[in-house]
């Protein structure tokens, strides 16, 4: 019997939409209670989902620079997460809930 390999999950392969994008973000919102670095890493599944050059230079960062901003241990500025967001063709925005 042969063992099987398998691959690697990766949401980046599943994001084909803005409303998939849109709708992963909300999720790393809602975990960023528990989690200060789910935004940072959602929105590098994001960019990794698209392309990367593209969004870099839209956000005014080298590629090697966004990516790492945006890795498991990237630490980027809150104008970097506004950035990209916004290059990514989303808005975030605040709700009143009481």
């Amino acid at each position: 019997m042969t063992a099987k390999q398998y691959r690697r999950f990766d949401p980046a392969d599943y994001l084909t939409g803005i409303e998939d994008v849109a709708g992963y973000l909300q999720l790393a919102i809602e975990e960023s209670s528990e989690d200060p670095t789910a935004v940072p890493r959602a929105l590098g599944v994001i960019a990794r989902s698209g392309n990367m050059s593209e969004l870099a230079k839209r956000v005014g960062m080298s590629r090697d620079g966004l990516y790492k901003a945006l890795s498991d241990k990237g630490n980027p500025t809150w104008s970097t997460v506004l950035k990209v967001s916004e290059a990514l063709g989303l808005k975030l925005t605040f709700h009143a809930v009481a």
